[in-house]
């Protein structure tokens, strides 16, 4: 058995420190999407730990959970974007839970999807339960609109769990005040004019959009184009239209106007040679506003 977090198993004292932002209901988040035919099979809310992302590759590794299982916590001690970097919020100011995926039936090599699928679903479910706008930059930061500028409020990262499954994480930072801010380009739900900042159906209405573009997906063997996920993740996407700067494995850059999400999800670029050359994996900085 894989060691329990102390925090799943000793209530947190001060969970109504800050009555502005309550715990997560755990009973009803599973009365409302463990039901029988539904992707969700569990769903585990925990006070405190390190990453949601770890706990749930590890317990996936020990055989302790399947697919659709969910991970929340109320506070993440070490949560992990991509390039390792750090991922840190006040208790119970944001949504930091993660997902196991296994779609067996899908090729591995439309697998790469699944992150910018995670970003389509985040931006349709906080659409539908918080009332504001999202865009997604390629390939898994949601960002919001603050002040009129755009600032990163959320990010997604994929991990393998085994030859089979793939954790899923997601972080959304909800009712981030500006002085809780951990840097200058960062916003919250909350700074955007988010018309709710309860969690509960903010959560129930990321995992259920999760679950309709996912089941989307894999009834079309992962093909994005047929299923529709290629043109909303494009439409959605405030990358494309941009002057870019890809920076990449090996301390290399490359520059140019981001145009395209090709059929495997990476991000072609249209350079000054004259080249569309596609990126797969990368850090990307937007060097001007899209047209």
């Amino acid at each position: 058995m894989t060691p329990r977090d102390a925090s799943e198993q000793e209530p947190n004292r001060n969970r109504w420190s800050d009555l502005d932002r309550p715990p997560l209901n755990a009973s009803a988040l599973r009365r409302g999407l463990v039901r029988e035919g539904a992707l969700w099979s569990r769903v585990d809310v925990v006070q405190r730990t390190g990453s949601t992302n770890s706990d749930l590759v590890a317990r996936a590794l020990a055989g302790e959970v399947r697919e659709g299982a969910v991970r929340v916590a109320e506070e993440q001690t070490a949560g992990r974007g991509r390039l390792d970097r750090q991922w840190s919020a006040p208790a119970r100011s944001g949504l930091f839970f993660s997902v196991l995926l296994t779609p067996r039936e899908v090729p591995l090599d439309r697998w790469g999807w699944l992150p910018l699928l995670t970003g389509v679903a985040v931006a349709t479910g906080l659409s539908r339960a918080a009332g504001v706008d999202t865009a997604l930059k390629w390939p898994n930061d949601v960002l919001v609109t603050v002040g009129g500028a755009e600032r990163k409020a959320g990010g997604i990262l994929a991990e393998g769990a085994g030859e089979a499954g793939v954790v899923v994480g997601v972080g959304i930072n909800v009712s981030l005040r500006a002085d809780e801010l951990p840097v200058v380009t960062a916003g919250s739900l909350a700074l955007a004019g988010a018309v709710s900042t309860d969690r509960d159906p903010l959560l129930r209405g990321m995992l259920r959009a999760l679950e309709e573009w996912y089941g989307r997906w894999r009834a079309a063997g992962g093909d994005a184009g047929a299923c529709g996920l290629q043109e909303t993740y494009a439409a959605g996407c405030a990358t494309l239209g941009r002057t870019v700067r890809a920076e990449l494995p090996g301390d290399r850059a490359l520059v140019g106007e981001a145009v395209a999400v090709d059929g495997d999800g990476r991000l072609v670029l249209a350079t000054s040679a004259g080249v569309q050359e596609p990126v797969g994996a990368g850090d990307i900085v937007h060097l001007r506003p899209a047209v």
